[in-house]
């Protein structure tokens, strides 16, 4: 049996806007169905959520604009550095984000891609979106904790 603690995660990337545009309610964990030269190229760190987003149709879900960057050292079976990706979730968990974008309005953010095990893992989130003035307060603590830390630091 293969017990995980906290020292087997290594996150390889971040997507530092989704809690600034969005208020995330909920984490899911999914898993990537990827090709042999994505791992490795995420392995390296060589991915971007920066324009990605997650779409389901209550049955699968899938991560959408991510960019895997090509494999350095792959012969000619080199992967589409764009294209969408399955994610792995239960049917349950699938069912209940379809119904809460349906109904609710709401929508799926990858917020993390991170190895858990040896495998890639993506962390999403069910996000409501921020509106402007939300945006503003965001700023607003971010600067108060920032000038409080360095007072606090003897500076």
């Amino acid at each position: 049996m293969l017990k995980l603690t906290v020292m087997d995660i290594k996150v390889v990337s971040t997507n530092k806007k989704a809690r600034f545009e969005y208020f995330v309610l909920e984490t899911f964990e999914a898993g990537l169905v990827l090709k042999g030269t994505e791992i490795k190229s995420i392995r390296n760190g060589q991915i971007s959520l920066q324009e990605a987003y997650v779409r389901t149709d209550g049955k699968e879900i899938w991560l959408v604009g991510a960019h895997v960057a090509p494999y350095e050292h792959a012969s000619a079976f080199q992967h589409d550095p764009k294209r969408d990706r399955k994610l792995l979730m239960h049917k349950k968990e699938i069912r209940k984000l379809f119904d809460e974008i349906r109904i609710k309005g709401m929508t799926i953010v990858p917020m993390r891609v991170y190895l858990k095990g040896g495998k890639a893992k993506l962390e999403i989130g069910l996000a409501k979106g921020k509106k402007q003035f939300d945006k503003r307060e965001s700023i607003k603590e971010r600067d108060i904790e920032r000038e409080t830390s360095r007072i606090k630091g003897g500076w």
